[in-house]
């Protein structure tokens, strides 16, 4: 079963799939490792990760699908990549799915910020007219279904971050639109009530995303009541990212001071990134082999 497939038999279930974000292949790993089902690729996490910058537009696609293909090689559970405004026109938009498809995504995300984008949950958000988000949409699809009849196959992921400037019935007016153009998960960000999340689920087809991020401006709920909502699927997409920069500063400040910070065991650290594994393979080769 390809990871397009098993996305679809995730989606078909009666069930919000908790998905921790990832940033690089590693943390994919660990999201693999603890038994989740699917994880999505954090534009704010990885360009955070890959250039040490925020997420503001500064990642290429080149570096973006770099980034996705090396995470989808590590895993064998479903992967969302973060395709962003598509990187320019609606051509563009169809060489971006192309492109996340072929680097193993199972999903790729298109949104209709104004380019350069920005964090959902950060200042300064804008959006093009409806024309181009619905031009990107329909590029998106037309190059999902291009790839089905060559062998292909990815899902899309249309996001509207209409909310921030122009109010929650134009967000849903949009993804409702992009349900019709043939979007396969819907994302309206930063809805800020549980009524508003209540509204985009009552008045839109198919699955839907929720975005938690701890701090934002979306209401942290618990995942049984996300699906009660009619959530989908419940993105995080800073978690493992807060809590590993904690974990490093927390680190570096003990060493400062002579102190040896709890870290994880040496032995499971070489088994989670894939040493037993890798010895156990190698015995196969006598040229391969050690002691």
């Amino acid at each position: 079963m390809n990871a397009a497939k098993t996305l679809r038999t995730l989606l078909a279930q009666d069930k919000c799939h908790v998905m921790p974000c990832c940033f690089d292949a590693l943390s994919a790993k660990l999201i693999a490792q603890e038994g989740y089902d699917l994880t999505f690729m954090s534009g704010f996490a990885a360009s955070a990760s890959r250039i040490g910058a925020p997420d503001l537009g500064l990642m290429s696609y080149g570096e973006v699908v770099d980034q996705a293909r090396n995470i989808a090689t590590a895993i064998d559970i479903p992967l969302i990549g973060d395709g962003d405004t598509g990187y320019g026109n609606a051509m563009n938009v169809r060489r971006t799915v192309t492109g996340f498809a072929q680097a193993g995504c199972a999903s790729v995300m298109i949104e209709d910020q104004l380019a350069p984008k920005r964090c959902g949950h950060t200042p300064g958000k804008a959006v093009v007219p409806r024309q181009e988000a619905y031009d990107r949409i329909k590029a998106a699809v037309d190059a999902r279904d291009a790839l089905r009849e060559d062998g292909g196959d990815i899902l899309i992921l249309a996001r509207t971050d209409a909310r921030h400037e122009h109010g929650l019935s134009e967000a849903i007016e949009r993804a409702a639109v992009f349900a019709e153009l043939g979007a396969d998960i819907l994302f309206v960000e930063a809805p800020k009530s549980t009524t508003e999340m209540q509204d985009i689920c009552s008045n839109l087809p198919g699955p839907k995303m929720a975005n938690i991020v701890e701090g934002g401006e979306t209401p942290d709920l618990p995942n049984a009541a996300l699906h009660d909502i009619g959530y989908s699927i419940a993105a995080y997409p800073l978690s493992l990212m807060a809590a590993a920069m904690q974990a490093m500063v927390t680190s570096l400040r003990a060493m400062r001071a002579d102190q040896r910070p709890g870290l994880m065991d040496f032995g499971e650290l070489r088994s989670r990134i894939g040493f037993d594994d890798y010895y156990a393979a190698s015995q196969a080769y006598a040229s391969s082999k050690r002691d």
